[in-house]
């Protein structure tokens, strides 16, 4: 089937797709309620759009397209109270966090879904350890041309996304030492990781994916499990490496941090991305899953060292004529927040499970979050 075309959209908006976990209050154990969950949100007018995932604990909701910060979290606020109203009448806890803490892979069902029936026959169990959850931000772009340059040019900053997300230390019942231990579970599958390095459309659409599927391996886009990958229907590019947060108010304002990032990059005044910057991009992804905020990255035009957190806060102060202009200052400033002391939430879940002694907790404090119960 031929890619689709590029669909123009108007530059900068944005809207997000967040993952969330579907628990157990008695156990905090993940619970198989998804058919459950998508069939009593469909009996009402929910405030965003709502689908199943690959196992039937989790589900994925998205929003409408927006370009301010105070709609979209207004949007994203109203989408969480239907969810926890919903889930108290089922007696199912949702949450964020980019994986659960003790489930195991093999207690999962996978959802009735010709899809994701065909990705379980192909990949066996790591179709059952992708019961992971993640937060997706697409870009709008006013052209093919225009997404594949802001693709690659976000290369560089892919590790601040990273770190500031991180929400999945823990994994199988133990601390991983990773911040985002979920990344890891993505990067088994062949066709994750980088985009290949085309700054045309005409040659990613007539060579690159033509080629692609010719070889059978790949039928459209989804294929791709890529950090950052076109989506021509949409008009958009879409960020995929981020940890679903244990908020609303922390996925809006990574949305927006994206969002920044690209009017700035659009104005082309940094060095043209180039396929070398890609020599230290598994370095660097690794240092942020790892590290966190306590990450180094190695800046690829100058091989300097630098501390993640520092470049992070840098970028930050870089970005405020740019959040002025977009009216997302209050945004930036909670990340500034995170990067200058606070910390991400990987650091609030190991508190967490610091103060109540085990994994349990953790489930616990990540479903009062999103309810608003405690502050992340």
């Amino acid at each position: 089937m031929p890619l689709e075309p590029f669909k123009s959209a108007q530059a900068l908006t944005m809207g997000v797709e967040l993952e969330l976990q579907l628990v157990n209050p008695t156990d905090f154990d993940l619970s198989s309620s998804a058919t459950d969950m998508l069939h009593l949100l469909g009996r009402g007018r929910f405030p965003g759009d709502v689908k199943p995932e690959m196992t039937e604990s989790m589900i994925e909701v998205s929003t409408d397209v927006h370009t301010r910060h105070d709609a979209l979290l207004a949007q994203l606020w109203q989408m969480r109270d239907a969810l926890v109203a919903a889930g108290d009448r089922l007696n199912v806890g949702l949450c964020g966090g980019g994986t659960h803490p003790f489930q195991r892979w093999f207690h999962q069902r996978i959802f009735s879904k010709p899809r994701f029936k065909e990705i379980s026959s192909l990949y066996g169990y790591l179709a059952k350890q992708f019961t992971v959850f993640g937060q997706h931000v697409h870009i709008g772009c006013g052209s093919a041309d225009e997404a594949l340059h802001l693709l690659h040019a976000l290369n560089r900053y892919l590790p601040h996304f990273i770190a500031l997300s991180a929400s999945s230390p823990f994994f199988q019942g133990v601390d991983t030492l990773f911040d985002s231990a979920r990344l890891n579970s993505v990067f088994a599958f062949p066709l994750s990781g980088r985009a290949p390095f085309l700054l045309k459309w005409e040659e990613f659409e007539h060579g690159y994916f033509a080629k692609m599927e010719k070889t059978g391996v790949v039928k459209s886009m989804k294929d791709f499990y890529w950090d950052i990958r076109p989506k021509p229907e949409y008009g958009t590019i879409e960020l995929r490496v981020c940890d679903t947060p244990l908020t609303v108010e922390r996925a809006a304002a990574l949305a927006c941090y994206l969002q920044a990032l690209c009017r700035m990059l659009l104005e082309r005044s940094d060095p043209p991305p180039a396929e070398d910057d890609y020599l230290v991009y598994n370095y660097n992804r690794f240092q942020a899953c790892r590290f966190g905020l306590d990450g180094m990255l190695v800046h690829p035009q100058t091989n300097a060292s630098l501390p993640l957190r520092e470049d992070i806060l840098a970028t930050l102060r870089r970005l405020e004529p740019h959040a002025a202009a977009l009216d997302s200052r209050a945004a930036l400033d909670e990340l500034y927040r995170v990067a200058a002391g606070e910390g991400n939430h990987a650091s609030f879940l190991r508190r967490q499970h610091a103060e109540e002694g085990g994994v349990e907790g953790v489930v616990d404090a990540a479903i009062r979050c999103f309810r608003e119960e405690v502050t992340a």
